[in-house]
C-alpha cells in the first residue's frame, strides 16, 4: 500500500554529496539549443559546480519538443561535442555525454520505430509529458517504446499533478523507471511536488535522481537537497540506478 507520510517541520541532516550518484542523467547544458544554459561560459560554470557537487558524469538531456525545441539527434551530438572540446581546452576533468528529454505528443509518437532515439546507459529513453494532462493513450505509447527495445524513464513524475497513487503504480508495473528532481526535495515547484517526491521514495518507486539543471538559480539549490532526510533515505535505499551508468 502507498504509504503518505504525516508532514513534520524538518530538521537539517548532515550533509551527503552526490558522490554515491556518480552521474546526473538530466541536465540542460548544451547551450543555445533550449531553455538550459544559454552560451558556452554559463555551461562551463554550471559543469563546474556539478563537480563540486561530487558528480563525476554527467549526460545532459536537452528537449526535444515539435513546438518549442525542435532539435534533432545531431543538432544535439554536434552540441556535444562543442562542449566536450571546450571542457578539454580548460582542461576541466569530467565524463560529458549526452540524451535527449523527448516531449510526447503526437508527433514524437509518429517517430517511434522510424527513427533512432537518443539514450543513455543499456537504452535507458528520457522522456517527458504535458503539465496540464498526460495522453489519453500514454500505456500504448509505452508499449511501442519497449517494443522497439527502449527502457522508458519518466522525467519527474512528481511534477505531473494529475497522477495519483494508482498511476504511478501502473507505470512501475509497466516497467516504467521514475525520475525525481533534486529540486522536488526542497518544494522548489511547489510543496505538493515535494510532498509526492517524498512518498515516491518511501515507497521505494524511484530508480533515477537527477538535477534538470537549466541555470545558476538551480545549482546553488543543490546543496540545500544533500541535507534532506528524503535525500538521505534515498542514498541508504539502495534503489538508485545512477550509479551504474
Amino acid at each position: 500500500m502507498f504509504k503518505w507520510l504525516f508532514k513534520k517541520i524538518e530538521k537539517k541532516h548532515d550533509l551527503i554529496d552526490f558522490s554515491m550518484l556518480k552521474t546526473d542523467i538530466h541536465s540542460h547544458f548544451i547551450p543555445g539549443i533550449d531553455d538550459g544554459s544559454p552560451n558556452i561560459d554559463t555551461t562551463i560554470r554550471l559543469v563546474l559546480e556539478m563537480k563540486k557537487l561530487g558528480f563525476r558524469k554527467l549526460i545532459t538531456s536537452p528537449h526535444v519538443m515539435s513546438d518549442a525545441y525542435d532539435n534533432s539527434s545531431e543538432k544535439i551530438l554536434q552540441g556535444l561535442n562543442f562542449v566536450r572540446n571546450e571542457l578539454k581546452i580548460r582542461n576541466i576533468d569530467i565524463e560529458i555525454d549526452a540524451a535527449a528529454e523527448y516531449y510526447i505528443d503526437y508527433n514524437f509518437e509518429q517517430k517511434i520505430g522510424k527513427e533512432m532515439f537518443l539514450t543513455f546507459g543499456e537504452n535507458y529513453l528520457l522522456v517527458e509529458l504535458s503539465f496540464v494532462d498526460a495522453p489519453k493513450n500514454l500505456f500504448d505509447i509505452i508499449f511501442k517504446l519497449q517494443l522497439e527495445g527502449y527502457k522508458v524513464v519518466l522525467a519527474h513524475p512528481e511534477r505531473y499533478h494529475y497522477f495519483q497513487v494508482k498511476d504511478y503504480q501502473d507505470l512501475t508495473q509497466r516497467g516504467v523507471f521514475l525520475q525525481i528532481n533534486l529540486l522536488s526535495l526542497i518544494g522548489y515547484y511547489s510543496k505538493e511536488v515535494q510532498d509526492k517526491a517524498e512518498n515516491l521514495i518511501a515507497n521505494n518507486m524511484v530508480r533515477f535522481i537527477g538535477s534538470d539543471c537549466h541555470n545558476m538559480k538551480h545549482v546553488e539549490l543543490y546543496k540545500k537537497c544533500q541535507t534532506r532526510r528524503a535525500w538521505h533515505n534515498l542514498h541508504n535505499s539502495g534503489k538508485l540506478l545512477n550509479s551504474t551508468l
